[in-house]
């Protein structure tokens, strides 16, 4: 038995402390605010981003970091653009050699950093793993048959991440290419949110299959690039969270892309969804990435000019349309 600390109280985070007590762990569920570790407590739940999931009354739930420091592993679960200052403010109490697994899905602004490579740099002494999938929170959370990739360079430290999450109903699958597994679940966001926006116009199943499909393309184009094996990016990290977060109720990305679809404005569908949503943080992250290493990502371009050009959804749909005829590679 492990005691596993979750940095970061949002739904992925809630979800899975849930799910690390499910697997015969002592859970301790640390949260940025203490107001909001104290309504968790006093309701039994995470009535903001997680309801109607009751937590186990033995789940610790925190605002004192002063309690994380019993850990043997650490989850690092806040959103992209807090994984820099979470990782600099536990990083004195993280002990050489321990565990960190980096949950959350994204790509580091300016840096253009991977979030582990993020984390490895602020906590140099740790071993660093990351895990990620078709998962949504609501699911994991209901114990409902789930899939996941652990990925390390160093396939013990994934063997132990797997032996320390894995259930019943929530099985890990082991991966040394951890290039990929971060890549597949930070850019799939994107590809989201150009699903939703086709979703969100009324452009029909056809649309939607081919950004799916041109989507993962771009994905792998940029991955292979960047050091990943193509099979990673055709996998659970890769394909299955690309489906999953296309296509399903739960998806904040692609239910902001409806919400652009439909004519509202970037604001005013960030507010309506009231969660992060990683497809808008990281679409720039993405783009600069697709600059500096040469990889063609129409997609990507187009919702970056969508996103923070003020261009028309339909004109860039037009613009996909009628690029120049290339074969299908």
């Amino acid at each position: 038995m492990k005691t596993v600390a979750l940095i970061g109280s949002g739904g992925w985070g809630t979800a899975l402390a849930i799910q690390l007590k499910r697997a015969g762990n002592d859970v301790i569920l640390w949260s940025f605010k203490k107001e909001e570790a104290e309504n968790i407590i006093k309701d039994g739940e995470n009535k903001e981003f997680l309801p109607g999931i009751k937590l186990d009354k033995d789940i610790v739930v925190t605002s004192d970091d002063e309690e994380v420091k019993k850990a043997d592993m650490f989850v690092f679960s806040s959103p992209s653009k807090f994984a820099r200052s979470m990782a600099r403010r536990f990083a004195p109490i993280i002990k050489n050699d321990a565990i960190v697994v980096n949950v959350a899905k994204g790509l580091e602004e300016g840096s253009l950093l991977r979030l582990s490579q993020v984390i490895k740099e602020e906590i140099p002494q740790c071993r660093i793993a990351a895990l990620s999938g078709p998962s949504h929170a609501e699911e994991v959370g209901r114990n409902m048959a789930t899939a996941i990739v652990a990925a390390s360079e160093d396939i013990e430290v994934a063997k132990e991440v797997q032996n320390t999450f894995m259930s019943s109903m929530f099985r890990v699958y082991t991966n040394t290419d951890i290039i990929g597994v971060e890549l597949g679940g930070a850019l799939k966001n994107l590809i989201a949110l150009a699903a939703g926006i086709a979703d969100g116009c009324g452009y029909g199943d056809n649309a939607k299959a081919a950004l799916m499909t041109r989507g993962l393309h771009e994905i792998s184009r940029l991955g292979v690039a960047m050091g990943a094996r193509r099979e990673t990016l055709s996998g659970l990290a890769g394909v299955g969270d690309l489906i999953v977060t296309c296509t399903s109720k739960h998806s904040r990305n692609r239910q902001a892309g409806i919400l652009l679809g439909q004519g509202k404005s970037l604001s005013e569908a960030l507010d309506e969804v009231h969660m992060v949503v990683e497809g808008v943080i990281n679409a720039k992250a993405a783009y600069e990435l697709s600059l500096r290493l040469n990889v063609s990502m129409p997609i990507t371009h187009a919702i970056n000019s969508v996103l923070y050009e003020g261009k028309n959804v339909n004109e860039a749909v037009i613009e996909l349309m009628t690029r120049d005829k290339i074969e299908e590679i």
